[in-house]
């Protein structure tokens, strides 16, 4: 059970399975400590660390967002969202992993189908079996194929025209099933909103849900009105105060001595510079005040104040976005928190010593303007870096180091400090692999995976038609078992082994036809790969457009659907 920690005897999860199966191979001396560490393979470590890294930065960069993009522009209906889906999730499990795929478009398809009332069952099946199927295409697609690629050493670009075939056939023939299959809902299912082509941002959601900040739990009554004679704070910004108008595009002017604004289809009124000195003070006032509360309160590490109580009252993070001193995201200490309430009451004072307001011609158009400008040359910059890397796996170059140095330039282009895109790299997945190595190296050495492959081995040659579909067998009934890492792991080595010593067959398909099998098996049941279980998790969990995609509903399809694709798929592989 520790070899297979899918089957747990302790419901602890695959990473602490594969710890421990570790740790036990070592307890019972059945491998040594320095044979132990040894077993780790470094450069698959590397490779998987660089390419989620690089996807971090894809993901930050707009990618995603812009490929969801495409499942709704000028969709035609259910049947032609199931194909667009099939065809997207294909693609890009193949440049950016299978489990970063459904991470990120489970949502986009969760959100269409509740928008133009489609069942959900069929295009999360279509999502998560492509996905599967499509991440066989190169050796960076899923961590099966990173194993293989590495211990094989075959090149990038042979493996992708070796396996390439195969894949084209088989997401033709999966999304042909699911029409198939479910053809007749996908007829019923009618378009509720089809004049409104409501695109998921799912930049947006990520941006509320990883930088939303803390609360400060202060009484309402503590909090002073920051602005006294004021109802919409937030249409008057700080080159406002230097120009002396509100914002225009809410078309409200804003008086500071009355407490009425008025809404009209004019141009918004400007107030003198009298008043705009006056609203200065009222907020330099009213700072002095939030100060000794934030202080009172006692607030710990990270605690910032974001939080608005009604008309005229606003936070320190308000305040801090008025005057345009620090962006958001720097208040994550309370020693930085004190020193922007300085910084606001240096500049309000040096405002307020001035005799007249000094108009500015930068204004905010212009500031955000500049700021798109750089954002747009910075996504630039991350599709050539991701290009380039790509570029140097077709070329030859080492895989490991390769994408490590992709995710190294990313960070440094980047310019800012590195620790929140690398915090959302999934260690676990590193720290599983790292435990599988030594527990597969100590299986080995037990000589019970040997004796088993010698009793299968004389019958499951390449060379022959049964010879494959009897080692398919056997890889797809460990990959759902044991699971497709480490299977692979236990097999790889000794199928090309037996490759090699038989006459007219080829080690580079041996490693191909492993990379296929394992992949494409995971689509049998819900529990055969970790993307099935990120789309079905995801899906219960949606706050909006919820749904429960169980065992039994994917065992439905998933079972005849992968022994089909992966015997039409298996004539297609050449090494």
């Amino acid at each position: 059970m520790a070899v297979f920690p899918k089957v747990p005897l302790l419901p602890i999860g695959r990473t602490a399975g594969s710890l421990l199966g570790a740790a036990l191979m070592v307890v019972f001396q059945v491998i040594r400590p320095s044979q132990a560490f040894a077993a780790v393979d470094l450069p698959i470590l590397g490779l998987l660390f660089g390419t989620m890294v690089v996807s971090v930065y894809l993901e930050r960069a707009d990618l995603f967002q812009y490929l969801g993009s495409v499942l709704s522009w000028k969709s035609r209906g259910g049947k032609d969202l199931l194909c667009r889906v099939s065809l997207l999730a294909g693609i890009s499990s193949a440049l950016f992993t299978n489990d970063t795929t459904c991470v990120i478009f489970t949502e986009f398809v969760l959100r269409i189908c509740g928008q133009k009332n489609f069942p959900p069952q069929p295009f999360l099946m279509a999502l998560a079996t492509s996905a599967n199927i499509g991440s066989a295409t190169t050796p960076i697609g899923n961590p099966q194929n990173l194993v293989i690629a590495v211990q094989s050493q075959i090149s990038f670009g042979k493996f992708l025209l070796g396996i390439f075939p195969a894949v084209a056939v088989g997401i033709v023939v999966n999304t042909l099933g699911l029409l198939l299959i479910y053809w007749r809902r996908l007829s019923k299912s009618t378009d509720m909103e089809e004049s409104k082509d409501e695109v998921y941002d799912v930049e947006k959601d990520r941006s509320k849900m990883s930088s939303s900040p803390a609360i400060l739990p202060v009484e309402e009554h503590e909090l002073p009105s920051v602005f006294d004679n004021t109802d919409r704070l937030s249409n008057f910004g700080p080159a406002d105060i230097l120009n002396g108008c509100g914002n225009s595009h809410d078309k409200e002017g804003l008086d500071v001595n009355s407490h009425d604004s008025e809404q009209n289809d004019s141009p918004p009124k400007c107030p003198d510079s009298a008043k705009a000195l006056k609203f200065a003070s009222a907020v330099e006032d009213n700072t002095n005040k939030f100060e000794r509360i934030y202080h009172r309160r006692g607030k710990s590490d990270g605690d910032i104040v974001d939080k608005t109580f009604g008309p005229g009252r606003c936070s320190l993070l308000e305040i801090n976005d008025l005057l345009h001193l620090e962006p958001r995201n720097s208040f994550s200490r309370q020693s930085q928190l004190g020193s922007r309430v300085s910084d606001i009451r240096l500049n309000i004072a040096s405002l307020s010593r001035s005799s007249s307001i000094i108009l500015q011609p930068e204004t905010k158009e212009s500031q955000g303007s500049q700021n798109k400008m750089r954002r747009r040359l910075w996504k630039i910059s991350v599709y050539v870096v991701t290009v380039g890397m790509l570029v140097a796996l077709l070329y030859g170059l080492n895989l490991s180091w390769s994408a490590m140095t992709a995710a190294v330039v990313l960070m440094v282009l980047d310019f800012d400090d590195a620790s929140p895109s690398l915090d959302q790299v999934s260690y676990s997945l590193l720290v599983f692999f790292s435990g599988m190595f030594i527990t597969v190296e100590g299986f080995n050495k037990t000589g019970i995976p040997g004796e088993l492959w010698n009793a299968v081995e004389p019958h499951s040659r390449i060379n022959t038609a049964s010879g494959v579909a009897l080692l398919s067998i056997v890889v797809i009934l460990l990959s759902n078992v044991a699971s497709n890492v480490p299977t692979v792991l236990l097999l790889g080595m000794r199928v090309a082994m037996s490759a090699e010593a038989t006459p007219g067959a080829s080690v580079t398909k041996a490693w191909l036809i492993l990379a296929w099998v394992s992949t494409v098996a995971g689509n049998l049941t819900l529990v055969g790969s970790a993307a099935n279980l990120i789309v079905s998790e995801q899906a219960r969990r949606a706050k909006n457009f919820s749904y429960n995609l169980s065992f039994w509903n994917h065992l439905r399809f998933g079972f005849p659907a992968t022994l089909l694709v992966i015997a039409i798929g298996l004539p297609l592989i050449h090494g």
